[in-house]
């Protein structure tokens, strides 16, 4: 105990020292750390003495232990007293925004994030004058309302952070709020405002002359979003630019060195993900790019590095955006994977994918859909119709059709394949088909998805005999598909518009489709328009008396045959196949059981 003589600094600097001692030690020390911390308030303190040491003992707790209620007792101490302090922001403010994002963490508790709201809100109307606590408090808050689904408060605060930015001279935070507010405005598909927003912020990264990491990663952000925004309409072609200047970017970044030199402007003092995290979502938009223009052993090559990236960065950083690339990234190689005829390594990528989501609540809610979505493509690859059926229905039974759109159709139009192929589901096919009519009111921007329509309302014409009809929904895909260079789109159509000209008896122009069809599907590669091309060129080739190439082509369909046919049998064989019957509730794992072998008919397949 220190005698009444001694000044309160030097007890008080003493225990601190242990305290960061024990904080640091290798393994950390966290119990002793907390000691020292609680001694203390043995020696009654003065108010910023005690103010600070709840402020520190909640930090520690809430970044090191599992006690949040203690943890939260602290940090709400530290905001009480801090407040009845003049000059005292740095305590105030950091109590305010940890105590915040605790309350945040704990989403479910809906009386805890409606404290965190009006504490964020006093917290942002008493920082004005402390220009860096005030933007921060700002994007809090308008981080807090995005997670709560409410987009038009998040780009409000957003705009009131962007204005006063540019009044407190920092014109780098001004454009970290504006292209912030472009990307919620983007998730809610305000197109309209979003083309403006976006031209502004390309002028403000453009003229801003600054750190040349943060000029290059705001520039990152904007292209990002450009990138992503072409992708959401379907635009492969016209991406390819952006796309472009985006990998020179993050190239760029990469060279750069991190100066320490701190900004002069303590606005400044932000930056909006570290150059790692920007290499991995740049990796993650290429995937996303080749996916869609059916470069499926290129997106194969990205997402492979990608993963290793991610792989390490995960060792070091618990950020929760890393499991989000992840699951993005699992869910794009999946749909990989089932085009090029590897089903068995793709259900072990959704199961995955279950195991990430089971680790988080907030992914789960987020990506339970595209779960769902991605085990009925996987249904639909092995013709397990109706567990297909029961998956798309309950990915839109969980989705939020509000701000996923894009799934809503793109779940919509596999539904709608899903009843073609049984034939005997006319009223619910109809019903499903008059929700995504491209010929008119198609109720997404995206030019894939209405190409896809199209190609649906052919395949459906087909099966019906109505050929002339097929032709013309098959002719418009595929005017949309080279327009934008979708490929395994352009590869579909051509090889049913081969099957109708093979039907009509039209031999010459059944082989100029199916010619085509064949080379762009080996260059993908899709297994099963392959499968498809090899049948009709073996029954084009023997109805023309071509022997040598019928047999070369039969010849092909037998290896394409075997291949699906192992796979088809590895898949359904895997513990994991089992997943195809959970529809409800949250992701079943280690709940797999073998089975002996496939129950499912191969009959369609081959």
């Amino acid at each position: 105990m220190a005698t009444s003589g001694e000044a309160p600094e030097s007890w008080y600097l003493a225990l601190l020292g242990f305290a960061e001692h024990f904080r640091t030690s290798s393994p950390p020390k966290i119990r002793l750390c907390v000691h020292c911390l609680q001694a203390v308030f043995q020696f009654k303190p003065p108010q910023r003495v005690e103010a600070r040491t709840h402020l520190q003992l909640g930090s520690v707790l809430y970044h090191h232990t599992k006690n949040t209620e203690l943890a939260r007792s602290h940090l709400e101490k530290a905001w009480f007293i801090s407040q009845q302090i003049p000059q005292f922001e740095d305590v105030k403010f950091e109590a305010a925004s940890l105590l915040s994002e605790l309350y945040c963490q704990q989403l479910l508790l809906h009386n805890l994030v409606d404290s965190a709201k009006p504490l964020l809100r006093k917290a942002i109307q008493i920082s004005q004058q402390t220009p860096y606590w005030h933007c921060r408090l700002l994007f809090q808050l308008a981080q807090l309302h995005t997670l709560e689904k409410d987009l038009v408060s998040a780009c409000d605060l957003l705009g009131v952070g962007a204005e006063y930015a540019r009044v407190v001279g920092s014109e780098y935070t001004r454009a970290l709020f504006l292209l912030s507010k472009g990307m919620l405005l983007l998730m809610e598909r305000k197109l309209g405002e979003v083309h403006p927003l976006l031209t502004l912020c390309g002028t403000i990264v453009e003229n801003w002359q600054g750190n040349p990491i943060q000029k290059e990663s705001l520039r990152v952000f904007f292209l990002v979003l450009q990138v992503t925004h072409y992708l959401d309409a379907g635009q492969v072609k016209s991406v390819k630019p952006c796309l472009k200047q985006l990998q020179q970017c993050i190239q760029t970044i990469s060279t750069l060195h991190d100066d320490e030199i701190l900004p002069s402007n303590p606005a400044d003092l932000f930056h909006w993900l570290p150059k790692e995290h920007m290499c991995v979502l740049v990796y993650l938009v290429t995937v996303m790019h080749s996916m869609q223009a059916g470069y499926l052993e290129k997106a194969q090559k990205y997402t492979d590095k990608a993963l290793m990236q991610l792989e390490k960065l995960k060792m070091l950083d618990s950020s929760p955006i890393l499991s989000t690339f992840q699951v993005i990234l699992l869910e794009h190689i999946i749909m990989c994977r089932l085009v090029t005829g590897h089903k068995a390594t793709a259900l072990q990528e959704i199961s995955q994918v279950c195991q990430l989501c089971a680790q988080s609540p907030r992914l789960f809610t987020n990506h339970a859909s595209q779960l769902h979505t991605l085990l009925g493509l996987y249904c639909i690859s092995v013709n397990c119709m109706d567990n297909a059926e029961a998956q798309f229905t309950a990915a839109l039974r969980v989705s939020d059709l509000t701000t996923h759109q894009e799934l809503w159709a793109f779940i919509v139009t596999n539904l709608a394949s899903v009843y073609i192929r049984e034939g005997n589901r006319h009223q619910e096919l109809y019903s499903l088909l008059e929700r995504i009519n491209p010929d008119h009111n198609f109720p997404v921007s995206s030019h894939c998805l209405r190409a896809a329509a199209f190609y649906i309302r052919g395949l459906l014409s087909f099966f019906q005999g109505r050929y002339n009809e097929a032709k013309r929904f098959l002719r418009e895909t595929l005017k949309m598909s080279n327009a934008e260079d979708l490929n395994r789109l352009t590869a579909c159509s051509l090889v049913l518009l081969g099957h109708i000209f093979y039907v009509l008896g039209n031999h010459r122009e059944s082989n100029n489709m199916v010619v085509p069809a064949m080379q762009l599907a080996s260059k993908i590669p899709d297994m099963s328009v392959q499968l498809w091309s090899s049948a009709l060129l073996k029954d084009l080739n023997k109805a023309c008396g071509n022997t040598i190439d019928a047999h070369e082509a039969a010849q092909m369909h037998q290896n394409f045959s075997q291949q699906l046919l192992q796979d088809h049998i590895a898949a359904c064989s895997l513990p994991e196949h089992n997943l195809i019957s959970w529809t409800d509730g949250p992701p079943p794992v280690g709940q797999f059981q073998a089975q002996n072998g496939p129950t499912t008919s191969l009959a369609s397949l081959l």
